[in-house]
C-alpha cells in the first residue's frame, strides 16, 4: 500500500448500494430511494423490473406518478382494473419494498482499509448474529500472527471489506451498464454472498481445513466454503431471518440458492447442466465473477485480503483495486457475460498475481509461521477427543467431528488454543507441552528447503515414507553418532502459484478496447511483456527437525542434505554451509552448472566449506571436554 492513510476514494455516499437498474428513459435516472419524484415512466419501469410489466400500461394510463404510490390501496387497484386478488397482492407488496428502504437507516462502519463503510440493513441484520460474530475469534493468517506482531486481524472485518467491495464492483458495473438491468435484488444478495463468504472457517483460518481435519480424518474431504455454506444455512434457520430476507424484497428459496452458489460454486443437485446454477439465469452469469471468480481468480475477496494483510503485515500493496472498478464493464465472451477490464489494464493484473505469491512467499508460507502451524495442529490432535462442543439435540461433539454440526461449530474459535493452554487435565498434558513450547518459542528447527526438479503428486503416505528414508539417511562421509527416528522429522510441501496451479490466469481473463468497449479480446503474455515469468507455480519442499539440540541438529542437517542428494531434489541453499563435505560429491550440485556467473565463486566456496568445517571439528573437539 501507497500510505497508511485511509484512501479517500474508496469512502460512499449515503445511497451506494441501493441504486436501481432500468432502461435509460432520461438523462438522469433515479434510485428507488427516489421514487418520491419519479414519473410515469419511472413507475413503469420500477413494475417491469419487480417482474410485474403486464400492468405497466395500466398505470400509464392512470397516470400513475411516485408521488401517489404511497396512497394506492388494495382498492384503488381493483377500480383501475387488476381484478384477480393474487395480482394486487403481488404490486402492494412490491410498492412495500420502497417504503422499507425509506424506513430504514443504514450504518456505517470505520474500516482502516476501505475507509466509511455503509451497509444495507439487511446486512446489518446478518452481522449481528452469533454465526457471524463469531468471525471476531478467528484470525485472518492463522499462525502467521505468531511471526508478523500486526497480523492481528480478523475474519470479521475481511469479510465486511469483502461484502463492501462485492456491492462497490456491482454498483460500478450498474451504473455504466444499465443495460444490464442489474436488479436491487442482485445487488443485495451480491453484497450477502461477499458478507458469508468465509463463515465456514476454523480454528487459525486456513491451518483448519488444510493441516488439522486431513490428518483427523483422511477419509473426507472437507474444505471451509463447504461449512460457509452450513453456516449460512444454519444462521438463516436459527435467527428467523427468511421473513426479513421477504420484507427486503429478496425472493426465497430462489435469492438463497444464487448467494450459496456465489459461495461454493454449482449445488450438485443442479451439477452437469448447460448452465448449472439455479439462482440467476445465463444472462446474468457475470454476478458470479464477484465474490469466488471460478473462471480467473479476480475477485473482490482477494482485492480485501490483499490490501488488509499488506497493511497489517507492513508489506508493500502494488495492485490497485480502484483502477479496476473504474474500467471494468460487461461484455459477450465465449458465449456468456464476462466481466472485462480495459487492455492497458493487463499490467495491472499481473502484478496482483504477482502480489498473491509475494504475499504467500514473504508471510502467509513463512517458514516459521508453517511449523508453528504444524505444532498446533500436532496439539489439536492429541486433544482432539478430549475436548466437546455441545451441538443440535444435546449431542457432543470434538474438534475434528464438530464441522458435521453447525451449532457445535459455532463454539469452535480460536479460542481453544487457550482453553487447552490453561487447563489442568491430565488428558490435555501432551497437547499443553506442545503450546506451551510455542508460546515459549521452543520451536521445531528447519533444515532446510529443497525441490523436485518436476513437481510432484504428494499424498501424506508418500510424505510418512519421506520421513522415515530421512531417518535412515547415512551421509557418504561416513555413519554419526547419533540417531534420529522417523517422527523426529516433519516433511511440509507447499505449493507456491498464480491462483490457478501450473495455469496462467490472465489467460482466462478478457479484455476491451477503447475504440470498442463492447468486443471482448484476448491478451497473450508475450503481448505484455518479456519480463513476466515463464512458469505460474513450483513446488517446494521443507523439512523440519523436531530435536533441537546441536548434535541432534547437525547430524539431521548432514542427513537431510544427503537425503537431497539421494532423491536428486535441487541442493539447499545453505547446503555448501551445513554440509561442505557432501555437497562437492554430487556434479549438479556445481555452481557453474546451477548458472552462477562468478569465475572466483568456486574457490571462495572451497576456502568458505573449509573454514567452516574447521570451524564445525574445533566445536566437536570441545564437546569432549
Amino acid at each position: 500500500m501507497e500510505s497508511r492513510k485511509r484512501p479517500a476514494m474508496a469512502l460512499l455516499t449515503p445511497s451506494d448500494g441501493f441504486k436501481t437498474p432500468e432502461k435509460r428513459v432520461a438523462v438522469d435516472r433515479l434510485q428507488d430511494s427516489d421514487y418520491m419524484r419519479w414519473g410515469v415512466e419511472e413507475t413503469c419501469g420500477y413494475l417491469r423490473r419487480e417482474g410485474l410489466g403486464e400492468w405497466a400500461e395500466t398505470f400509464r394510463a392512470q397516470r400513475v406518478t411516485g408521488v401517489g404510490l404511497r396512497h394506492l390501496k388494495d382498492a384503488d387497484l381493483e377500480k383501475i382494473g387488476i381484478q384477480c386478488l393474487g395480482d394486487r397482492l403481488r404490486v402492494l407488496h412490491s410498492l412495500r419494498k420502497l417504503w422499507q428502504i425509506e424506513a430504514e437507516q443504514s450504518k456505517v462502519f470505520n474500516d482502516p482499509i476501505h475507509g466509511h463503510v455503509e451497509l444495507h440493513p439487511l446486512l446489518i441484520k446478518i452481522i449481528d448474529t452469533p454465526q457471524f460474530q463469531r468471525l471476531r475469534n478467528l484470525k485472518q493468517l492463522g499462525g502467521t500472527y505468531f511471526v508478523f506482531p500486526g497480523a492481528s486481524h480478523n475474519r470479521f472485518e475481511h469479510c465486511i471489506g469483502v461484502g463492501h467491495l462485492a456491492g462497490r464492483l456491482v454498483q460500478a458495473l450498474n451504473e455504466r451498464q444499465p443495460e444490464l438491468l442489474i436488479s436491487r435484488r442482485d445487488i443485495l444478495c451480491v453484497q450477502i454472498a461477499g458478507l458469508c463468504h468465509d463463515l465456514g472457517h476454523g480454528p487459525f483460518s486456513h491451518m483448519f481445513d488444510g493441516k488439522f481435519i486431513p490428518h483427523a480424518r483422511p477419509d473426507i474431504t472437507w474444505k471451509h466454503e463447504k461449512a460457509s455454506l452450513d453456516m449460512f444455512d444454519y444462521l438463516v434457520e436459527d435467527n428467523h431471518l427468511k421473513p426479513v430476507m421477504e420484507d427486503h424484497g429478496l425472493v426465497l428459496p430462489e435469492d438463497l440458492d444464487f448467494i450459496k452458489e456465489q459461495i461454493g460454486g454449482p449445488l450438485v443437485s443442479n451439477a452437469g447442466r448447460k448452465w448449472p446454477y439455479k439462482g440467476r439465469p445465463e444472462d446474468k452469469s457475470f454476478l458470479y465473477e464477484i465474490v469466488a471468480n471460478k473462471r480467473n481468480g479476480i475477485d473482490v475477496d482477494k482485492w480485501d485480503y490483499f490490501a488488509r494483510d499488506c497493511y497489517h503485515l507492513g508489506i508493500q500493496n502494488n495492485f490497485d483495486y480502484h483502477r479496476f472498478l473504474k474500467f471494468a464493464r460487461v461484455c459477450e465472451a465465449d458465449g456468456q457475460k464476462q466481466i472485462c477490464v480495459r487492455d492497458k489494464e493487463v499490467g495491472n493484473l499481473y502484478d496482483m498475481f504477482h502480489t498473491r505469491n509475494s504475499l504467500h512467499r514473504r508471510a502467509y508460507q513463512h517458514k516459521v509461521g508453517d511449523i508453528i502451524e504444524t505444532m498446533i495442529t500436532e496439539a489439536f490432535l492429541e486433544a482432539d477427543k478430549h475436548i466437546q462442543f455441545e451441538g443440535s439435540g444435546g449431542r457432543m461433539f470434538t474438534l475434528s467431528t464438530a464441522i458435521d454440526d453447525m451449532e457445535a461449530y459455532t463454539k469452535l474459535t480460536d479460542h481453544v488454543f487457550e482453553q487447552i493452554l490453561n487447563s489442568s487435565s491430565p488428558e490435555l498434558a501432551e497437547a499443553r507441552k506442545i503450546l506451551r513450547n510455542i508460546v515459549c518459542r521452543r520451536l521445531y528447527k528447519c533444515l532446510g528447503q529443497t525441490q523436485a526438479e518436476k513437481p510432484l503428486d504428494v499424498t501424506q503416505e508418500m510424505i510418512h515414507s519421506w520421513e522415515a528414508v530421512l531417518a535412515k539417511t547415512v551421509p557418504q562421509t561416513g555413519a554419526q553418532d547419533v540417531s534420529l527416528q522417523p517422527e523426529d522429522f516433519v516433511v511440509s510441501v507447499i505449493l507456491m502459484d498464480y491462483g490457478m496451479k501450473e495455469k496462467n490466469p490472465i489467460n482466462n481473463v478478457r479484455f476491451y478496447c477503447k475504440d470498442d468497449p463492447n468486443t471482448a479480446i484476448q491478451i497473450c503474455k508475450n503481448q505484455v511483456s518479456k519480463l513476466l515469468p515463464e512458469q505460474f507455480a513450483e513446488q517446494q519442499i521443507r523439512v523440519y527437525c523436531k530435536k533441537t539440540d546441536d548434535r541432534s541438529l547437525e547430524a539431521a542437517k548432514k542427513q537431510f542434505v544427503q537425503w537431497c542428494m539421494n532423491m536428486d531434489f535441487s541442493k539447499p541453499r545453505d547446503g555448501d554451509i551445513i554440509a561442505p563435505e557432501l555437497t562437492p560429491l554430487k556434479e549438479s550440485w556445481s555452481n557453474k552448472k546451477n548458472g552462477a556467473d562468478d569465475e572466483g565463486g568456486s574457490s571462495r566456496q572451497v576456502n568458505f566449506a573449509q573454514l567452516n568445517g574447521q570451524k564445525k571439528a574445533k566445536t566437536r573437539l570441545s564437546d569432549k571436554f
